[in-house]
C-alpha cells in the first residue's frame, strides 16, 4: 500500500470517528430534512417520525388537544420503559 493510500485511509478513519462522536446520544431528539423534503424527528423510537411541513403544522395546532386526550386516557395508555 502506498504512503498516499495509507494517509488517505488514516484520514478517513479519523473522519469516521469524528462523525460517530457527533451523532446525538440515544434518546436525544434531533431533526433532519429528508431526501424528499419532509421533516424527520429522531430519538423517539427505533425509526424516525417523518411528516411533511403542512402535516407538522396541522399536528402542532392540536398539541393541547393531544395533551388533554393523554390526561383523560392516562389509565389506558401505556408508557414505554
Amino acid at each position: 500500500m502506498s504512503d498516499e493510500m495509507k494517509a488517505e485511509l488514516e484520514r478517513l478513519r479519523a473522519e469516521n470517528e469524528s462523525l460517530k462522536k457527533a451523532k446525538p446520544d440515544r434518546g436525544t431528539i434531533s431533526m433532519k430534512v429528508s431526501e424528499k423534503g419532509a421533516l424527520s424527528i429522531y430519538g423517539m423510537g427505533r425509526f424516525p417520525v417523518t411528516l411533511y411541513k403542512e402535516q407538522w403544522i396541522k399536528l402542532l395546532a392540536v398539541a393541547e388537544d393531544i395533551k388533554t386526550f393523554i390526561k383523560e386516557n392516562d389509565g389506558r395508555l401505556k408508557t414505554k420503559e
